[in-house]
């Protein structure tokens, strides 16, 4: 196929579905996390779920950046803007994301903060140059996908011998989010949720290659399929963890051969190793403390360490007492088992990070099925035959 439309076909989609409801065993049940918030706003905007047998239950994972950017860090960026007086550079989701004491970085900006939102770490270089006379901080947020543009951005600034110019640096590794799903103690305290398999990031992999999912399928036993953002592409995915688990197989499978690789963009990797190295700890939204999860900027880049060059602190802030975005990234929770979704907490007044980003499941969930019965998410499942796992 090689447009769009192909891959959003209807009569596809439905012969998908078909096979999907042949090879699925009705005798056990399949839980299937879809990692990245990209795929779950497809699934909700699609109605992939729709389309899958009783048995097939996708589960939603912490894999959209705003969601689990913790409090304290917001607080960094809003005193910057507030306290520093520095124009405060970012994405539009991180605008509305809520920090302490009722305020936002969009709140900051009604406050007098000069905070603006850009489309590109270019941008953010930009303003820089275009007014030597101000400090201006790039709030970098992002996974791997985000970490190569903000590394050519800090290069670039040095090349041009920017004083002006410094990144408060919030990029986080998508493996270390999937062993902490996987093994963090916090699961207890939780819950336990079940997993069979991963549906792996797209525009993640495009840049890390397939390989670091190996380690995931040959330690944890979980297959996972990388897969791209459209219906199909999804459905396809989901197909092939079917047969994986049908088959007792837990491998790497790429269905999104068309853009990537088991190396992955090595450039961008030599970049990003270059300018960044890991941190030794970095608390997530959701998901705690997770050590080595997050990168920092090396020493010989501190110039452009916004940490470093306005002596900034980080004080971890709890969620919002009633929020429940904590349990929805890990997949415990479903959007509509929140108190306050859908109706204290809307996108025009999001309560929790997961209600502000469109790749949020909240969000993608108010928008696409708020009135959808998931009843069968937990309908009982058949018996299973002797010798069968449930």
């Amino acid at each position: 196929m090689k447009y769009v439309d192909e891959y959003r076909d209807g009569d596809l989609a439905k012969g998908l579905a078909a096979a999907i409801a042949r090879e699925a065993d009705p005798a056990r049940r399949y839980h299937f996390m879809e990692f990245c918030g990209g795929h779950t706003h497809a699934i909700s905007r699609y109605g992939v779920a729709d389309l899958l047998p009783a048995n097939v239950r996708m589960i939603h994972g912490p894999g959209c950046p705003v969601c689990v950017l913790p409090i304290g860090r917001v607080d960094q960026a809003i005193r910057l803007a507030l306290d520093a007086g520095a124009m405060v550079c970012t994405y539009g989701d991180c605008l509305r994301v809520p920090a302490s004491g009722g305020l936002s970085l969009l709140k900051a900006k009604a406050r007098g903060g000069d905070v603006r939102m850009v489309y590109s770490s270019q941008d953010a270089v930009n303003l820089a140059r275009q007014h030597p006379d101000r400090q201006v901080v790039f709030f970098a947020i992002g996974f791997e996908t985000t970490t190569p543009p903000t590394a050519v951005a800090i290069l670039q600034a040095k090349a041009l011998g920017l004083t002006n110019f410094s990144v408060l640096c919030c990029h986080v590794l998508t493996p270390s989010a999937i062993s902490s799903i996987l093994e963090s103690p916090e699961v207890r305290r939780l819950g336990l949720v079940k997993l069979d398999g991963f549906i792996g990031p797209a525009h993640v992999s495009t840049i890390i290659g397939s390989r670091p999912y190996e380690f995931f399928a040959e330690e944890y036993r979980k297959p996972v399929v990388i897969a791209g953002f459209e219906p199909l592409d999804v459905m396809q995915a989901i197909r092939m963890l079917v047969r994986q688990v049908n088959e007792g197989r837990a491998e790497v499978e790429n269905e999104f051969t068309r853009a990537v690789t088991r190396d992955g963009n090595r450039k961008a990797q030599a970049l990003v190793a270059e300018v960044f190295e890991l941190r030794r700890e970095f608390e997530w939204r959701g998901l705690s403390v997770v050590p080595y999860s997050a990168l920092k900027i090396r020493a010989a880049y501190a110039g452009f360490d916004a940490e470093k060059r306005f002596a900034l602190s980080y004080a971890p802030v709890p969620d919002h007492k009633a929020c429940e975005c904590g349990a929805i990234l890990r997949g415990v929770k479903r959007p509509q088992d929140c108190k306050l979704f859908a109706t204290v907490c809307t996108p025009e007044n999001p309560m929790g990070s997961c209600m502000v980003s469109s790749e949020g499941a909240c969000a993608a969930h108010y928008t696409y099925g708020r009135f959808r019965d998931y009843s069968r998410d937990h309908a009982a499942p058949a018996p299973a035959p002797e010798g069968v796992p449930a």
